[in-house]
């Protein structure tokens, strides 16, 4: 664990090894090792491997062997439930459809601006760009509308089960 950053102590002091462990992963970009995750909890190795199995057995985690080492991930399925919770708690019924009609907007002008019907579409253009700034402008609209794709999914799954998650009855009518 070597010299530990500024805040550390309060952090160990004020927050339990698990929270600490599900803290970092639920924060991590890509699968992480029991080991960098006690490195970055600030707990030992054991400890981090007992709280990763109990966060896997909650599916909340998925573990995946990659050349032999055991990698944590959250899971998939987990995160989805998030943030259709998340959604749920900052718009009712009409503002999940609102913001459905935002999201379709935003694909509709890419749609128009970049003249393709698809993020794989941007893709191939920007395999075709002449210049750096043209190509970095073209995949990141690419990964934008990948994302946007996804949070509609999740949008529209609120919405069509919006009474089964909210216990709303007025949403089915």
């Amino acid at each position: 664990m070597g010299k530990e950053a500024p805040g550390a102590k309060a952090w160990k002091e004020h927050t339990s090894a698990f929270d600490r462990v599900r803290s970092v992963i639920e924060t991590a970009s890509q699968p992480r090792s029991a080991s960098e995750i006690a490195d970055e909890a600030l707990v030992a190795e054991n400890t981090a491997r007992t709280h990763l199995t109990r966060l896997t057995d909650m599916h909340i985690l998925v573990e995946f062997d990659r050349d032999g080492t055991s990698l944590y991930a959250l899971d998939p399925l987990y995160q989805r439930a998030q943030t259709i919770r998340e959604l749920l708690d900052e718009y009712d019924h009409e503002g999940l459809i609102e913001l459905k009609e935002e999201l379709l907007e935003q694909i509709m002008d890419w749609e128009a601006n970049f003249d393709v019907t698809s993020p794989q579409g941007l893709r191939e253009q920007a395999a075709k760009a002449e210049h750096a700034d043209q190509t970095r402008e073209i995949r990141t609209a690419a990964s934008d509308w990948e994302l946007v794709v996804y949070r509609l999914s999740i949008v529209e799954d609120a919405i069509e089960n919006y009474a089964t998650y909210t216990r709303d009855t007025r949403a089915l009518a």
